[in-house]
């Protein structure tokens, strides 16, 4: 069988399956932003913004934008039936209010016991934290979505992060380009991995330890 990395938008897709009815979602800028793209079909799926816009759909391609609409990232999209337009300490009202279902965001690093790291890089003076601290602390679920490894090969799940922590043991689900990965007690666990690949070959590019699920089962694309 070929092995397959997933897009980033097939990693967006594969958290996106996971969210509920109902949710009041906060999507992060880069891969995240694309779950707003997922058909969800019946479920209604309620985007959050950082910027104030409460309710949004899909991205809008080159063309058909409505330039008065973006998204955190400066994406434009599209707004759904219901959907407002709040003042920015509002929408942050809501994120330290604790009403969030979830927040996705990227990561630079993120550990198996659940700490992630996303807003300074090595060797950076400055960072860019954003509002990751308050969605990381605020929100009842964090979910990560990212690259399994960097740009020149090193891994990205650690046993524990180098990079400077954004928050200590919030994460609860990863997807990468290789897998779906759960944090629990007894450190990740791999529920998912990609088209034509074996569980040695993602534990080479991991250094956490890896518990293979014993139902693993090949992702969907």
């Amino acid at each position: 069988m070929q092995k397959t990395k997933l897009s980033r938008q097939q990693i967006a897709n594969r958290l996106a399956q996971e969210f509920q009815d109902g949710w009041l979602v906060n999507l992060g800028i880069g891969i995240p932003t694309l779950c707003s793209n997922y058909d969800q079909g019946d479920r209604e799926i309620i985007y959050h913004s950082e910027n104030g816009v409460i309710g949004y759909g899909s991205i809008y391609p080159r063309g058909d934008e409505d330039l008065q609409l973006v998204n955190a990232g400066g994406q434009y999209v599209s707004l759904v039936p219901g959907a407002s337009i709040v003042h920015h300490a509002d929408s942050f009202a809501i994120i330290r209010g604790g009403m969030l279902d979830l927040t996705v965001m990227g990561a630079y690093e993120v550990a198996e016991n659940g700490d992630f790291a996303n807003w300074k890089t090595e060797g950076r003076k400055g960072g860019g934290i954003g509002g990751a601290m308050d969605l990381a602390v605020g929100a009842k679920r964090v979910f990560i979505a990212m690259q399994h490894t960097t740009r020149d090969g090193k891994p990205r799940l650690l046993k524990r992060c180098t990079l400077p922590i954004t928050a200590k043991g919030v994460v609860k689900l990863i997807a990468t380009d290789l897998g779906l990965f759960e944090v629990t007690e007894k450190g990740l666990l791999m529920r998912e991995i990609a088209p034509g690949h074996r569980p040695e070959e993602v534990q080479s590019l991991t250094e956490a330890n890896l518990i293979i699920a014993d139902d693993l089962k090949e992702m969907e694309v």
